[in-house]
């Protein structure tokens, strides 16, 4: 990955915090509700909630990126209001969505 005017740096996993192809259809295709469903809020939580713990793994080995930190930030309150609308349009799916995701204990 080419960085501005920097050399070609390897970023550990690949990627600046993007999700691979390949890596987004397989959870699509985990979350989705019929198949060609992309856009369903359990499709969309399940995304987010794999952006989060890839930043989360950065923040582990870089505490004092701030700017990071608040993106991480704002992906956990969509993430919540995205699973506030679940529980409250179709309650039925939240705790199996909640247990897929590994959320409560």
């Amino acid at each position: 990955m080419n960085l501005g005017n920097l050399p070609n740096i390897e970023i550990q996993g690949g990627s600046l915090m993007a999700l691979d192809k390949e890596d987004k259809a397989q959870i699509i295709s985990e979350f989705a509700t019929h198949d060609k469903d992309v856009g369903s809020p359990e499709v969309q939580v399940g995304v987010l909630s794999r952006r989060i713990a890839d930043l989360n793994e950065h923040m582990n080995n870089a505490p004092k990126d701030f700017h990071s930190r608040r993106g991480l930030v704002l992906l956990v309150a969509r993430r919540r209001r995205l699973l506030n609308y679940i529980k409250k349009n179709s309650p039925e799916k939240y705790p199996g969505l909640i247990q897929r995701l590994g959320l409560r204990k």
